[in-house]
């Protein structure tokens, strides 16, 4: 076989296999072929003709799906993949927050921002926006960027720093030029984005961050709905100030009141949702019923993999698990039954492919298979395993059936990044070697006792205060957080 990373402009055709174009009518062609050439879908049909020389990837038995796209992952604490498995989100505000976070280097970030770029391609993510909230510094963006432009899929550098408050971190000068640098060059891999979060304090500090990003014409992503940290108080001062736009993003958004979730829907944002998270941190139930009671666009992340998976097969299952427990839950407490389910298979494809394009601001060219849009093309295929057959239900097989093994063929812009099952032309070794210094770098300034601590965390003394504000550039706490009973936990 001929190695593809040599094949750059090769016309590449997939043939067939079941084609979810993810259209508007949700079109399903059995047992057909993809084109792609210069970067675009250029046919989709049976048995196409295509130009001399193309390169054939046989898709029977398989299915062929639009490029997953993830809104919101912290792709640098990858360096630390499953340290956490046992955290509550108060311990990972300490770990990352307060504490460790501030121990990564320019090189840290990179590697995790590297390691989490590969990852995202093997799993079929062909677009990744990096929630990249430890950019101490200008050199740790730039170390950030460096990671993302040496891998070939696509990203969002959503830009912040924990480790100071937005409106500090976005007044300066050599922040905006980096930013406006990114914004300038208008790469079609690269997009740019401001992310921080809303504590709610009546002065509203965010404030001046929100209106750099209307100077610079940036999107905004925030964290908003997380239990005992941003809640319905941010959501009216951002709507109060005009910041409340169609290409704000709201990660979580998992414990606001139905007058959040109105706001959303009427200024037009969409909504992040992190299923894994949801359950495991504890932000707040998933507002999966909330995305479509109020009509709110939704898409789907990973979060991080400091605790969890990194591919969207675990964020569809996790997604349509919970809401499904949460609708029966709700029918057996009045003594009903469920007979039909409101989220279906269907729905949370559509939220990782389509949802996330519009998302990003991408809904245009990304998130479909349809003539003349960009080639981001995944085929799902494993001829090894039991449990690649029969493909029924294509929304079913992907949603339920599928794992990150059998991500088979990756194209990215028209380029074949992963064939066969393989990532092409990356060194494993070299980034392994990269994120052992990572690891030794900060088990050394942290201390082996301390590491230790980290990773298998003990129950706190009874007396132990409870974390109110995770945000040390703020000593602003606000009661309501922890108001609202039911309403809040619910969305009503």
């Amino acid at each position: 076989m001929s190695d593809p990373s040599t094949e750059a402009g090769r016309p590449v055709v997939l043939r067939g296999g079941t084609v979810l174009t993810m259209d508007d009518a949700g079109t399903v062609l059995p047992n057909a072929d993809v084109l792609v050439a210069d970067g675009r879908i250029a046919a989709i049909g049976p048995a196409l003709d295509v130009p001399a020389g193309t390169r054939e990837v046989d898709a029977a038995g398989g299915v062929v799906l639009p490029g997953m796209i993830d809104t919101h992952r912290h792709m640098w604490q990858t360096a630390m993949r499953g340290y956490g498995a046992d955290w509550t989100l108060t311990q990972y505000f300490v770990w990352y927050y307060l504490e460790h976070g501030k121990k990564f280097r320019p090189q840290d970030i990179a590697a995790g921002n590297r390691l989490a770029a590969l990852e995202s391609l093997d799993a079929g993510v062909t677009t990744t926006v990096d929630w990249s909230h430890n950019l101490q510094s200008v050199e740790h963006a730039e170390a950030a960027l460096d990671a993302l432009r040496s891998v070939p899929g696509r990203f969002v550098l959503a830009y912040g720093n924990i480790q100071a408050g937005p409106w500090e971190w976005t007044a300066d000068p050599a922040v905006r030029a980096f930013l406006e640098r990114l914004r300038d060059e208008r790469d079609d891999m690269m997009g740019v984005q401001l992310a921080f979060d809303v504590t709610g304090d009546p002065a509203f500090p965010e404030r001046a961050a929100f209106e750099v990003a209307r100077e610079l014409g940036l999107p905004v992503t925030t964290h908003a709905g997380v239990w005992a940290a941003t809640n319905d108080t941010g959501i009216r001062q951002m709507y109060d100030g005009g910041f409340m736009t169609p290409e704000t993003t709201y990660v979580h958004a998992a414990t606001l009141t139905a007058d959040s979730y109105q706001r959303i829907a009427g200024t037009g944002g969409s909504i992040s949702v992190a299923t894994e998270s949801e359950c495991s941190a504890g932000q707040g139930h998933a507002p999966t019923e909330q995305v479509q009671r109020y009509g709110i666009p939704v898409s789907l992340s990973m979060d991080t993999s400091v605790w969890w998976s990194g591919d969207m097969f675990s964020a569809m299952r996790a997604t349509l698990n919970t809401d499904r427990m949460s609708e029966h839950m709700e029918a057996h407490l009045t003594g009903e039954t469920i007979t039909h389910l409101r989220l279906r298979a269907r729905d949370v494809v559509e939220w990782c492919t389509r949802g996330g394009a519009h998302t990003i601001g991408r809904a245009g060219d990304l998130g479909r298979l349809e003539v003349g849009r960009r080639a981001d093309v995944v085929l799902l295929k494993n001829d090894r395993s039991p449990a690649s057959f029969p493909l029924l239900n294509p929304f079913g097989h992907v949603a339920f059936q599928a794992q990150r093994a059998d991500v088979h063929t990756v194209l990215v812009d028209g380029r074949i990044v992963k064939s066969d099952g393989e990532l092409v032309g990356v060194d494993l070794a070299a980034v392994r070697r990269e994120i052992e210094n990572t690891i030794d770098h900060l088990r050394g300034e942290i201390g082996e006792e301390a590491w230790r601590a980290g990773m298998f965390p003990e129950a706190p003394a009874a007396e132990a205060e409870v974390l109110e504000n995770p945000y040390q550039y703020s000593d602003f706490k606000d009661e309501s957080k922890r108001a609202g009973g039911e309403d809040r936990v619910l969305g009503r």
